[in-house]
């Protein structure tokens, strides 16, 4: 007598990291790209300006509002919203051809992008990502010195805000001053983790 089993194949994942303004995102995503870890990192459109360190499409898309609004009507992104004045929006194609080719593809977007996502894919994965505490998130928006003192004031409220939404999110991780590779490696774990589980995540869009 012959026993069949199912070979355990992972399933790509829709990995959303977020958070608040000042907890380095940016900073991650960029560290875990420099480490060449093996996810396509989607690049989001915005209409805020280029800041000088910025690269057009791999930093963002830095898109007019009109080139923006075209793609609202054309019905392009996956979600999009208004954050701190500017537009910020998920193109649904790279996401989309991504999972398909079997890649994990991990997002950077906001607090409240990460929600709108959970709704139209309840699987995706969401890692919230912060600082030590309040008083530590307010000084690396300070030290950025890219901001008005009304902008900064609008930022550090909003982080509070946010703050309050951890609870619709899967994993929080610190990341620490001068720990950036662990928290790189913090994420890699959960979602080598995941890709453990005996019922996958299946993701559709």
């Amino acid at each position: 007598m012959t026993s069949e089993f199912t070979i355990h194949t992972p399933s790509p994942l829709l990995i959303i990291l977020s958070g608040p303004s000042g907890a380095g995102k940016d900073t991650v995503m960029q560290r875990m790209k420099e480490r060449g870890l093996p996810f396509h990192f989607v690049v989001t459109a915005t209409t805020r300006a280029k800041r000088d360190n910025e690269v057009h499409g791999k930093d963002y898309w830095f898109l007019s509002n009109e080139e923006f609004a075209r793609m609202i009507e054309d019905d392009d992104l996956i979600e999009y919203a208004i954050v701190y004045g500017d537009y910020k929006g998920i193109p649904k194609d790279q996401v989309r051809a991504a999972l398909a080719s079997g890649n994990d593809v991990v997002m950077r977007i906001d607090v409240q992008g990460a929600e709108t996502v959970r709704k139209l894919a309840p699987e995706a994965l969401l890692i919230f990502i912060t600082s030590e505490n309040e008083q530590e998130l307010e000084r690396r928006l300070r030290d950025r010195k890219t901001e008005t003192n009304d902008s900064l004031a609008l930022r550090i409220a909003t982080a509070r805000k946010e703050h309050q939404r951890i609870e619709a999110f899967d994993y929080v991780v610190i990341n620490r001053d001068f720990h950036l590779d662990e928290t790189v490696d913090a994420i890699r774990s959960i979602i080598e983790a995941e890709h453990h589980r005996v019922q996958q995540r299946k993701v559709t869009l």
